[in-house]
């Protein structure tokens, strides 16, 4: 890549190309023009290639790109090209689907743990994976090298979970409880607030749905 500097909207857009490339692999393809990833990523065809431009790739005229090849390059950018430990924090409802989901391994990433304070769940097993004390975190991301955490924690219990998980070592954290989390410059952090989308989303259904509606 160099020093070309990626924009952050091409940035969010590549891992929708990404799982359209995997998907395509696993169904034999072995090329994608610009408008196949542009109508199953539900993007016009110049913004792909446009993207796609910023990594270097241009495909080839009347074939398109290798979906190899461009998936290989897309992961690298994406930091995918080995897999990365990831625990997960907070084992309810929401922790225990995300354990039991299959495309972590699928997208570069391991689980390497589940944590949870509460006693009645320690000891035992989601999604392939036994859960253990949330006070083994400094240990496991030591011994194990992790760096990504993903926070399914009460929101009044975040930003403790949070600086343990920083002060282990951890640099990025994706936090899905609905609060907003202080950590230091070094830190990525990004929040996923399911109301706060739903709540996006409704305020367009209101606009689709007409002045009337909306009134009434």
């Amino acid at each position: 890549m160099g020093d070309r500097r990626i924009p952050e909207a091409t940035v969010a857009r590549l891992p929708v190309y990404l799982q359209v490339l995997v998907e395509a692999a696993e169904a034999g393809t072995l090329t994608l023009s610009s408008d196949d990833l542009a109508r199953a990523s539900g993007l016009n065809s110049a913004k792909v290639r446009k993207d796609l431009s910023f990594l270097g790739t241009y495909g080839t005229r009347g074939v398109g790109y290798d979906v190899a090849e461009l998936t290989t390059e897309i992961s690298e950018v994406l930091g995918l090209s080995v897999d990365r430990a990831v625990i997960i924090i907070g084992v309810g409802n929401l922790g225990s689907a995300l354990a039991s989901y299959d495309g972590f391994d699928r997208r570069g990433f391991k689980v390497a743990a589940l944590l949870d304070a509460d006693p009645a769940r320690i000891g035992t097993c989601v999604g392939g994976h036994e859960v253990r004390d949330a006070a083994e975190l400094p240990a496991i991301v030591r011994e194990q090298d992790v760096t990504f955490a993903v926070i399914a924690v009460p929101a009044g219990r975040a930003q403790e979970v949070a600086d343990v998980a920083v002060a282990a070592g951890v640099s990025a954290l994706l936090n899905f409880a609905p609060t907003h989390l202080t950590v230091p410059d070094h830190v990525t952090c990004r929040t996923v607030d399911l109301s706060t989308e739903l709540q996006i989303l409704s305020f367009y259904e209101q606009i689709a749905d007409g002045p009337s509606a909306a009134a009434g």
